[in-house]
Parts: structure tokens; sequence; C-alpha cells
């Protein structure tokens, strides 16, 4: 008696979780695939005056990929349900930490560089107003600039600043955390 009990409640809930409208997913989104179909995403532009040539290009394909892999959505060309755009509004590089020269002749020398990204995003749910949004994203990585130059390491850098952005920008929009 007790096991048909299981499976009864086991079978309630199992009906309970598949008729949500609202799916949920190991990614943690919460779409409601039902009303929501397809995002697009606008060119970013590089409004920084910094960075590689090609960064704006770079974040834009970036998360567009993002969302195609972890969401069921379709990419549009434009007006999807889901609409993304924006501009890469900083990218500076600001000194950390002091390491004196030795010589007091000489100046002290910066022990570290940060680099830090920002991207103004304007996020638009055409079946959710509620959910739209217009927010800056920002986030820095530092490096060693007595080891190596920004060169030599600022490619990995930037794809690194932009997949924690990108992780953000995912947690504020279709995640809801």
């Amino acid at each position: 008696m007790k096991l048909s009990k299981a499976i009864t409640l086991y079978g309630a809930l199992l009906l309970i979780f598949q008729s949500c409208a609202v799916k949920y997913s190991f990614t943690g989104t919460n779409i409601n695939y039902e009303l929501v179909k397809t995002f697009s995403v606008e060119n970013f532009f590089n409004d920084s005056g910094g960075g590689p040539a090609n960064m704006e290009q770079r974040f834009t394909e970036a998360i567009k990929e993002y969302y195609q892999r972890n969401t069921q959505l379709e990419l549009v060309r434009t007006n999807g349900d889901l609409q993304f755009a924006g501009a890469i509004s900083r990218y500076t590089l600001t000194p950390q930490a002091a390491v004196s020269s030795g010589d007091p002749n000489l100046p002290d020398r910066a022990g570290l560089m940060r680099l830090t990204i920002s991207i103004d995003v304007e996020y638009l749910n055409t079946t959710n107003e509620e959910e739209n949004l217009k927010r800056t994203f920002s986030f820095f990585k530092d490096y060693d600039p007595r080891t190596t130059t920004l060169l030599d390491v600022e490619n990995q850098l930037v794809e690194e600043i932009f997949e924690v952005i990108i992780q953000d920008i995912f947690t504020a929009t279709v995640a809801n955390w």
C-alpha cells in the first residue's frame, strides 16, 4: 500500500511540474518558452576609446553564442522577443600596487595593473516589460607588468572579462536571481 501511495504522489508531482509554463533548466533560466521564442542582439559599439580593434564584434558574437548555448531561444536579426543593445563604455588600465624600484633616484613602479571593462546594456523583454532593464555591467582582471606586457595578455584578459560580464547579464535578464 505504501508503494502505491508513493507512485500516486510521484505521478501527481510529475503532472504538476510538466504543466508549469515556465521551464527551469540546469543553466538557471526561467524563460516561458510558450511566450518567448526569439532573441536579437544589436551590434555593440565601443564608446570607450580603448581596447583591441575588434572588441565590440567579439563581445556581440560572444553574447549571441552564450544565449544560443544556454537557452532554447532562436537568434533573429531584429525584433526578437528579447532584445539586447548597448556599448562598451569603459576600457581602462590603472596601477594597483606600487613596487619600490630599489633606487632612491628612480620612481616606484606598478606591481599590478588592472584592466577594467564596463558595458552598458539595454534589455527589452517584449512579452513582459517589467523585466526590461538598462544597466552597466563591469569587471576587471589584474596582470603583472613586470613579467608581461599588456599586448601579451590583452586578448586573454578581454575574453575572461567578457565571460564574467556575459554571465552577469544572463543572470540579470533570464535567470532573475
